[in-house]
């Protein structure tokens, strides 16, 4: 086992001098806001021994080079949005928030591409993007608070994976600061590369235990001129998941293929306060589709509607995109607004296998009298269901969510699924992560882990435990 070594009021006044003094905080109260992500309840909250939050690459190296002199663990930190605790210092130490790092700094396009540091947040580069005429993709539903740093480090995913592909698609070339302090640039502006390892890639959904992010050069895109939203409305879930194939199969390429079942539905809507479509029996199935003419658009719609309606769907609609987006990604915060504590879990299986995961929820769900609301990114496979705590008692809550967890992910395996599609490991799944993944895996991946960390420093505890 690897000994930490605590932060002294030497190594602070260090840090000091790397940032100045307005940038280093130990004030228990101050750094509360550093001591948890979006994963409730306080088991899951730590605090730091100290907060630094530098302005460059050069100030992170630096940072990073006293702790892998001294032996401290470094955390890395975005906004915290996350859902696995991947930004929580478990074992004390140095955390490094990104907050500072915020500026876009390139808008290339002649090679398509922008050049942004870590801590700008989602949405400003989407209407960086916007505002030229062009499209990221990147669209995590935490999109208005999570940052770009947080989406690389944790391979977000998000409603337009389904044709765009995951943040890891749109990702050329990172700059990071290593485990032992120095600065290196991996990938860059040219789109093919097969010189050695591709070990941007590698830093993508490392959760911070490889490296920290400090620039990202991703790709951009025309934007398509037309974009329409199609809602259709199923009276159950094995109607709904089952049309997910027949629109994949039939030529069309959508954007998003969401689902949202009953109880979440409704979930939202009184979180909103705004009545939505059929819900009272409903279960929806949301279609984007994007093109360049209104022609080619309405042909399609045509075609959705028809296989939906063919399939069982009670009603197809067009939808309002602002309500019905804004119902979609209010889904974690309309749960937390029902129960402050719950689990939220971040399953993918293969897309057939959905209906089959989410009738499984719901049977455990039963047996175990916990309420369980679910959506998907339907055409992805990802399905992320929400487990509420309600009124029960915390020790029984702790008693039962282990146990629903175990049964669920044991079914979830044995269909060919994993533990999380998009939210990653941290330290909430590290126990299922070490239970669960081939023991050939781990090992392939603490060899990773201790080739380009050999101190042990960055962001301990996550993923995996350290042998």
């Amino acid at each position: 086992m690897i000994q930490y070594k605590a932060v002294t009021p030497a190594i602070v006044a260090e840090l000091s001098q790397i940032v100045g003094d307005k940038y280093v905080c130990t004030d228990k109260d101050k750094m509360e806001d550093y001591s948890h992500d979006a994963v409730t309840g306080d088991k899951y909250v730590y605090y730091p021994e100290v907060v630094v939050v530098p302005k460059t690459a050069a100030e992170i190296a630096a940072i990073v080079r006293i702790a892998n002199r001294e032996t401290i663990p470094v955390i890395p930190r975005g906004a915290g949005t996350g859902y696995a605790c991947a930004a929580v210092a478990f074992g004390g130490g140095i955390m490094v928030s990104t907050e500072r790092l915020d500026q876009i700094l390139e808008f290339d396009e002649a090679n398509l591409l922008m050049v942004v540091e870590p801590g700008v947040r989602t949405s400003e580069v989407q209407k960086a993007a916007h505002g030229r005429g062009y499209l990221y993709a990147g669209e995590p539903s935490s999109g208005d608070s999570s940052f770009i740093g947080g989406n690389v480090a944790t391979n977000a995913g998000g409603i337009k994976a389904v044709k765009y592909g995951t943040t890891r698609q749109q990702v050329l070339g990172l700059e990071i600061v290593t485990a032992e302090g120095e600065i290196v640039t991996l990938g860059g502006k040219v789109k093919k590369d097969a010189t050695g390892y591709n070990l941007a890639q590698l830093i993508i959904g490392s959760e911070g235990t490889l490296g920290i992010i400090t620039k990202v050069y991703i790709r951009v895109m025309p934007r398509p001129q037309k974009v329409m939203d199609l809602l259709a409305v199923f009276p159950s879930v094995d109607a709904s998941i089952a049309i997910v194939a027949k629109i994949m199969q039939s030529g069309i390429l959508p954007v998003s293929v969401e689902f949202m079942d009953n109880k979440g539905i409704r979930c939202c809507e009184e979180y909103l306060n705004e009545k939505l479509p059929h819900s009272e029996t409903g279960n929806y199935i949301i279609v984007s589709i994007e093109g360049d003419s209104e022609e080619a658009l309405e042909d399609q719609c045509i075609e959705i509607d028809e296989l939906c309606s063919a399939n069982g769907a009670n009603f197809v609609l067009v939808a309002d995109p602002v309500k019905i987006w804004k119902a979609r990604k209010s889904f974690g915060e309309a749960n937390r607004a029902r129960s402050l504590i719950f689990s939220a879990e971040d399953i993918v299986v293969p897309v057939a296998a959905i209906a089959d995961v989410v009738k499984k929820l719901a049977e455990l769900g039963e047996r175990y009298q916990l309420t369980i609301h679910c959506v998907a990114h339907a055409a992805d496979g990802n399905v992320h269901a929400d487990i509420l705590k309600e009124d029960l008692p915390m020790e029984v809550w702790e008693q039962k969510l282990p146990l629903l967890q175990e049964e669920i992910y044991e079914f979830v395996y044995s269909i060919g699924g994993k533990l999380s599609g998009e939210h990653g490991i941290g330290y909430k799944r590290l126990e299922l992560m070490e239970k669960f993944t081939n023991p050939v895996e781990l090992k392939l991946m603490r060899a990773v882990k201790k080739a380009l960390d050999p101190q042990g420093i960055m962001n301990p505890g996550k993923i995996f435990h350290i042998e």
